[in-house]
């Protein structure tokens, strides 16, 4: 990840990656940026946050975790009446989703505590996925269900992510994706996964200037402007015109999965 215009925060930010993990080291560098950029623009990723809580087969009055909880922006997307309960790492999102002293593991809640869990776009900075994926099935009830959101290392935006967002933002970017492993990952950690698909849609925005500017806060891409940042979208994404503005092409891989008793390693 080293690059010649990073500056020492980065370098530090390499060297602190031995002691703790790469998702609360980043987020504690760039975090503060990300979350700028989802106030500024709350509804960029509607589609992101409404497509897992869609499959999650929520019960009315649910219990839902979300988890890594970023700043907790999923939340204003469920159903009335569902309870939602953030655990985050860092405590730069604040915003209801406060960093916890303990880290990202052990969760913060009792065995089968929860309907449902979901994590989005969060995972593929967090290097021993399978620790926390048995977590999850700790705290989610029989009957509940685990609906997982992430870059799939085959799709466009992986390439997006670990290419120009990696070569100019302050931190670098070598994403952990999700893939086929994923799914033996799960059942190791005491999950049926039920379907798996890369599921595409867009961010949008009113405009291509608002498109920059999210994505700008968003990586904290320093070395680069919102209008190159915007071309480089263009070019490696694809930007779809809308009847209410502008798309920027997108995808997640989404896996849906039910407790299951956990594969002997």
């Amino acid at each position: 990840m080293s690059k010649g215009h990073r500056s020492g925060s980065a370098a530090a930010y390499r060297a602190d990656r031995d002691n703790r993990t790469s998702y609360e080291v980043l987020f504690e560098f760039r975090g503060a940026s990300y979350d700028r950029a989802m106030r500024l623009f709350p509804d960029a990723r509607r589609e992101e946050f409404l497509l897992p809580i869609g499959r999650s087969n929520l019960p009315p009055g649910a219990t839902v975790a979300d988890v890594p909880s970023h700043g907790g922006y999923l939340a204003r997307y469920l159903p009335r009446g569902c309870r939602w309960l953030g655990h985050e790492p860092c405590a730069v999102f604040g915003h209801g989703a406060a960093g916890d002293d303990r880290g990202l593991l052990p969760l913060p809640w009792e065995d089968d505590a929860v309907d449902a869990a979901l994590s989005v776009a969060g995972v593929h900075h967090v290097e021993d996925k399978v620790s926390l994926f048995r977590e999850l099935a700790r705290v989610v009830r029989p009957g509940g269900r685990f609906v997982l959101a992430d870059v799939h290392e085959a799709s466009d935006a992986a390439r997006f992510l670990d290419g120009w967002v990696d070569a100019h933002n302050s931190t670098g970017h070598d994403g952990l994706f999700l893939g086929e492993h994923t799914l033996d990952e799960l059942a190791r950690a005491g999950w049926r996964v039920l379907s798996a698909e890369r599921v595409g849609y867009h961010w949008r925005f009113a405009s291509l200037e608002d498109m920059g500017e999210f994505c700008h806060g968003l990586f904290d891409l320093r070395a680069s402007t919102p209008e190159e940042t915007v071309r480089a979208i263009d070019e490696e994404l694809g930007i779809d015109r809308l009847e209410d503005g502008v798309g920027m092409r997108w995808e997640l891989y989404m896996v849906v999965a039910e407790p299951a008793a956990p594969l002997v390693d």
